[in-house]
């Protein structure tokens, strides 16, 4: 269902979480346009949120971190498409999504339209990281009026991340071995509101609270803003680069960071983007039309494009106990 555009005045006392409940969101104290968001109780302030707990390191963990800096799509590398899901189908995400690295990715890239391309990473890294945009829902968008925005339900103004954090770490229990080239990770639940849950994986949370994750909107304080966090699998079942439902040939480990047998560990991709919002301003991610754009539905998908070399170096990092920035 497409949002219903409204223009309201709001009194200056009236509170985000005011107009909220009523299914809009709004600047107060000034005119603005107003969309319909999601309800009230798919928000949460920051201070309600839980310390998340860390896993406990065995003799033969792999404690490094592998660092890049592949910008934060400042070039607005954008689309409607998802190449790991539906490839050669232009527009089937019916939701936008904000894309770092690989600057060719699109429906219709292949492997080897993603070795030969540019990237947005310093080192000279060419895989694909992207994830559905973020809005604002008091400001209206560019793409009001086209697929993946409003045509599918989609309103407000896309928000550039203020940051982009691309880290790769080790595993708490066993050292990793090497990601082959070519290999597709998903994680999160798009269609969130209509599965059993089971592959929800979204962490919202706040700058300045880096060990606090929800899976609902957070209210962040002021001189904060929101952070999402993408967690990969990182249980490799040494064979398949792909699977046909995009999460079998690579699974999340236990708790305590022990993959299941007949997998092996390999380097965790972790992806945390960072926005500048002032306190109080409602927002909501893309999602299909018929998800509401609830929070549980947040998703990333990565394609790795490192070469043998860089994959070596990251898994020598990770291993050995270092912490290194690509270069």
């Amino acid at each position: 269902m497409r949002a219903r555009l409204l223009r309201i005045l709001v009194p200056a006392a009236v509170g985000v979480s005011a107009v909220l409940g009523a299914g809009l969101v709004l600047v107060s104290g000034r005119p603005a346009v107003a969309m319909a968001g999601p309800a009230s109780d798919r928000y949460v302030g920051i201070d309600s949120v839980p310390r998340a707990p860390l896993p406990a390191l065995g003799p033969d963990a792999a404690t490094g971190t592998y660092r890049e800096d592949c910008g934060r799509n400042l070039d607005a590398h954008r689309n409607a498409d998802n190449l790991l899901v539906s490839p050669g189908v232009t527009g089937s995400a019916h939701h936008v999504h904000d894309y770092v690295g690989n600057v060719s990715t699109n429906a219709l890239s292949s492997n080897a339209d993603l070795a030969a391309a540019g990237t947005t990473c310093a080192g000279g890294d060419r895989s694909t990281y992207y994830w559905p945009v973020l809005r604002r829902l008091d400001r209206m968008g560019s793409d009001a009026h086209a697929v993946g925005g409003g045509v599918d339900g989609n309103m407000g103004r896309i928000l550039t991340p203020s940051k982009v954090v691309i880290e790769y770490r080790g595993n708490p229990v066993s050292k990793v071995v090497a990601m082959p080239r070519f290999l597709r990770l998903a994680t999160g639940d798009a269609v969130a509101l209509y599965s059993d849950g089971s592959d929800i994986r979204a962490q919202w949370g706040c700058s300045g609270y880096p060990d606090r994750f929800t899976t609902r909107y957070t209210l962040c304080p002021g001189g904060s803003g929101p952070t999402r966090t993408l967690d990969f699998p990182s249980c490799w079942d040494g064979l398949s680069t792909d699977s046909p439902d995009h999460r079998t040939h690579v699974v999340f480990p236990a708790d305590d960071g022990l993959c299941p047998h007949a997998t092996f560990a390999i380097p965790q991709l972790r992806v945390t983007i960072t926005y500048s919002l002032p306190s109080g301003v409602p927002y909501a991610v893309d999602s299909f039309p018929e998800e509401k754009r609830d929070p549980r539905t947040d998703h990333g998908m990565f394609i790795d494009v490192m070469t043998d070399r860089q994959m070596s170096v990251l898994v020598d990092c990770l291993n050995s106990g270092r912490h290194c920035l690509a270069a």
